[in-house]
């Protein structure tokens, strides 16, 4: 019976698209119906279908040891390598491990990669980030040990490892090590000198890579992208005899790090003009550009695309598109996104609870952070904070406050002072936000002190209002929007020689106009 089912299913496999997220969901759904989810050539072809994410790292943890082969967890491996959950890779390769299943060689560069990702995913100081750092040089001793430490590749993956740890030692002692050096190498060891803020050293390497293929003159434009120099970049762009996506990608996403986001969407148009296929890269830093623009429609466009051409809206670009949604008000459809992915980061659920809060859905938006999957950061409870206040939930934000300090352990900054001292004003606490904004252990900046100063005049604590008028005074020098607010906070407490005097200070501005031209 099992075997005419088997027999059904491989001709259905054959028919099914070879790169279709949907296609591997539908394998999936008839592979545990048929009880063969573990068989040896369907895992294999359901892996090669399901995007990088938890129930494709379930199937490989789940999967009987005499079912693994590396033909099984070694595209895995290189999958989630270049994922948003990178350290997924190290999870499975421990895995192996412990079962003393062989890792091949052309695992490493990958496992290796991951460690790198991780890293950087990491705040440095972190315990994680230390991990990941320890794994990386047990990687190393690894390929040593099994007699890798000679192919190329491996090599290459290992000094760009230790130049993105910031272990820029190291990675010059791989790279002297190696009897033979590519274009690879040497980009490697640039990157290795750019981590670490060397840029003289990254400069004087680029200057003696033999060989300038269009990986060096890929590596010129990164490196000079990441310091801003962007004459420089499109310079460099310019006198290439070759551009490939990644020419491309570098310049878009160097116009985007420094806002230009019209310039970023000028360039992709250019890029398309030229017959040059986006990646997903590409893809990621246009609906960056246009969640920051409002360029909703071309956002849409690229929807469409990835539509049209069966590419699953998951990691990075599923991030992208939640972002761009929710930052041009089309919460429904980011929502529609956000539930369709097989994974969510805490990029993605940021996304879409900042989206829902600053658009006015509080209820929703906490109800999704009571139901989060992954551990709340900063930015999180920046969105819940908000939610709070705009939706008058004044409780709730006090709760949530305090549990981000005792239990999430997250030190608040100014800008979740800010979310909690803009509700308390906003609903008439305002001596518990100025008892706040007082025992803060960070200085309070001049915007926290205005708006204590509005709410003064709002609820009629003209008491704090002298108070806190005297503070925005000692840190600058009060503009006449405060004398105003100060002096109407006195004119409602008929204190009129006090409005009279502060008045004489404001140098009174001619009325504005506009003109409108009618053709």
């Amino acid at each position: 019976m099992q075997s005419t089912a088997a027999g059904v299913l491989a001709a259905a496999v054959r028919r099914l698209s070879p790169r279709s997220a949907a296609a591997g969901h539908q394998l999936h759904a008839l592979l545990a119906k048929h009880g063969l989810l573990h068989h040896p050539a369907f895992l294999r072809a359901l892996l090669s279908r399901l995007p990088a994410s938890p129930s494709s790292l379930s199937l490989i943890l789940s999967a009987p040891p005499g079912v693994l082969s590396p033909s099984i967890f070694c595209p895995a491996i290189a999958a989630f390598s270049s994922s948003p959950v990178p350290y997924s890779s190290l999870v499975i390769f421990n895995h192996v491990s412990s079962l003393s299943l062989p890792t091949p060689l052309p695992a490493f560069p990958a496992l290796l990669k991951s460690c790198a990702r991780a890293f950087k995913l990491c705040s440095r100081a972190s315990a994680s980030a230390a991990a990941f750092t320890s794994k990386g040089m047990e990687l190393h001793c690894r390929v040593m040990k099994l007699g890798y430490g000679t192919d190329q590749y491996v090599q290459n993956a290992l000094v760009s490892m230790y130049g993105k740890l910031g272990r820029l030692r190291d990675a010059r002692l791989v790279f002297d090590a190696m009897q033979v050096r590519n274009a690879v190498s040497w980009n490697a060891l640039v990157g290795a000198h750019v981590a670490v803020g060397d840029l003289q050293g990254a400069a004087r390497v680029s200057k003696d890579t033999p060989g300038r293929n269009i990986s060096w003159w890929n590596a010129e434009i990164m490196r000079n992208a990441r310091v801003g120099d962007m004459e420089e970049v499109v310079r460099v762009f310019r006198e290439m005899p070759d551009r490939d996506a990644v020419s491309w990608n570098s310049l878009i996403g160097g116009y985007a790090k420094l806002r230009r986001y019209r310039r970023a969407l000028e360039i992709f148009q250019e890029m398309q003009d030229n017959g040059i296929k986006p990646t997903e890269l590409t893809l990621v830093s246009v609906l960056g550009a246009c969640a920051e623009i409002g360029e909703m429609e071309l956002g849409k466009g690229v929807h469409s695309y990835l539509d049209s051409a069966g590419i699953a809206a998951d990691g990075y670009v599923g991030n992208a598109l939640v972002d761009m949604y929710a930052k041009c008000g089309r919460l429904e459809l980011a929502r529609q996104v956000f539930e369709s992915m097989s994974t969510k980061d805490i990029t993605c659920w940021n996304a879409m609870i900042v989206g829902l809060s600053i658009h006015g859905y509080s209820s929703e938006a906490l109800e999704l952070f009571d139901s989060m999957k992954v551990e709340p950061d900063r930015v999180t409870f920046l969105g819940v904070l908000t939610a709070c206040s705009h939706g008058g939930l004044v409780s709730e934000g006090r709760a949530y406050f305090d549990s981000m300090t005792a239990h999430y352990k997250i030190v608040p900054d100014v800008k979740h002072y800010g979310c909690m001292i803009d509700m308390l004003c906003r609903y008439g606490k305002v001596s518990e936000a100025y008892q706040m904004i007082n025992d803060m252990p960070i200085k309070a900046n001049s915007v926290l002190w205005k708006m204590v100063l509005a709410a003064c005049r709002v609820h009629g604590h003209m008491d704090i209002a002298d108070k806190v008028f005297h503070k925005l005074h000692e840190l600058m020098p009060v503009d006449d929007g405060d004398v105003i607010t100060i002096s109407n906070v006195y004119a409602e407490s008929k204190r009129w020689d006090d409005v009279e005097y502060l008045r004489t200070k404001v140098a009174w501005k001619h009325a504005a106009h506009s003109q409108v031209n009618v053709m």
